[in-house]
């Protein structure tokens, strides 16, 4: 999937746990691993705004775009184009 979720990274450089984080965003610690293991399909703004506020960080502290290999443009491709 082309996007991932980094909240793994945002908690330990915070130093707050998955429990405890959820409580503060008011998810259940279920739907807060199924966002760190990168298992959501999508998630509200809401949800997304309360974690920003409650690790004092941005959106894209969060979320990052990696392109799948199908996704990469294709040098041979990109060649022939010319």
């Amino acid at each position: 999937m082309p996007i991932v979720v980094n909240l793994d990274i945002m908690m330990a450089r915070r130093r707050i746990g998955a429990g405890e984080l959820a409580e503060r965003v008011g998810i259940t610690p279920a739907n807060l691993s199924i966002l760190k293991n990168n298992k959501a399909r999508a998630v509200r703004f809401s949800t997304l705004e309360a974690l920003c506020r409650a690790l004092d960080c941005q959106p894209a502290d969060l979320l990052e775009y990696v392109p799948d290999a199908a996704d990469a443009p294709r040098p041979d491709l990109q060649e022939a184009a010319q």
